[in-house]
């Protein structure tokens, strides 16, 4: 599946690997002024887990995830923009897909599993806060037929992002949403990442792909006045695999994701970011963990910098 710049245009000399070449893995996106919603839906029975770093998280279900708790699967993972106003996002995507048939099989119904994560946009956003209506207008994104393009750039929850804030906000610049897959035999890994991190893009050269604008000899970080809307930033990622994995398997890729954020994002997983990293494998083919979580790791820097390209 190709991928298209959110500028309302599509560039189609830009066309790259997205999470979405994940067999039956789809992404939709709601987006708004400058905040928005983007809800990645699995196909039945797949596995995940997750692993938060930053200092700051706004989460949903994630306790759920842990490898030792009794739940195994998930229906969909929301990312918004809002906040922690923004996790609610996931209660229309839950009622949606339960309208579906889709979920944990109970006496009172089907009980779709959706952990979500959020990002801080409230500033840009000018207060907006998405809710259950625009989670559930990202869900019916994702389920169209046929499946469109995936859209990355300054779109769903990446629409309000920003990155290159740890000299001060007033010198950041945009971040976005970006996405990048690689393929190994038959076996296939995807990212997709909402960045709006404290920190610069670098390419892996080394080079500030996107970052602060202050001008040189300006204070390092940590400033040594107080921090600028601290605890206001979040990298959001999501890895999906066709592979088998385990629910401990899912947690090491998770971990492997961080690896490729450090790698793309200096500083990252300070006190005043988020940074949250799901995993998810769809069981289709035999792979080996080692090479799933190298691969994690690189699909997850491409990513990042694809949000900003």
């Amino acid at each position: 599946m190709h991928a298209r710049r959110g500028d309302h245009t599509a560039d189609k000399s830009r066309i790259r690997a997205v999470i979405t070449d994940v067999p039956g893995v789809r992404v939709g996106h709601w987006t708004g002024e400058a905040t928005g919603v983007t809800v990645v839906v699995f196909p039945p029975e797949t596995v995940a887990s997750c692993e938060i770093r930053g200092g700051a998280p706004a989460t949903r279900e994630t306790a759920l995830l842990e490898p030792g708790r009794t739940v195994q699967h998930v229906d969909a993972i929301v990312l918004s923009g809002g906040s922690a106003f923004g996790l609610a996002t996931a209660d229309g995507v839950m009622r949606a897909l339960a309208d579906l048939g889709r979920g944990f099989p109970t006496r009172g119904g089907p009980v779709p599993l959706v952990p979500g994560a959020a990002i801080f946009d409230l500033v840009a956003s000018g207060g907006v806060r998405p809710g259950a209506e625009e989670g559930r207008a990202a869900l019916a994104g994702a389920l169209r037929e046929p499946p469109p393009d995936l859209v990355i750039g300054r779109v769903g929850a990446g629409c309000g992002a920003t990155v290159g804030k740890w000299r001060g906000g007033e010198h950041s610049v945009p971040g976005g949403l970006g996405s990048a897959s690689a393929r190994d035999g038959d076996v296939v890994v995807g990212a997709l990442v909402v960045v709006n991190a404290v920190g610069d893009v670098l390419a892996s050269d080394g080079r500030v792909l996107a970052g602060s604008t202050a001008p040189e000899g300006s204070e390092s970080f940590p400033e040594t006045r107080p921090f600028e809307e601290q605890d206001t930033n979040t990298t959001l990622v999501v890895v999906a695999t066709n592979a088998r994995c385990t629910k401990l398997d899912c947690r090491l890729l998770a971990e492997s994701a961080h690896h490729g954020l450090v790698r793309s994002i200096y500083p990252s997983h300070t006190r005043h970011d988020g940074d949250i990293a799901f995993a998810a494998a769809t069981g289709e083919v035999d792979a080996n963990i080692d090479r799933l979580q190298l691969l994690a790791t690189e699909v997850t820097a491409a990513a990042v910098r694809s949000a900003v390209a």
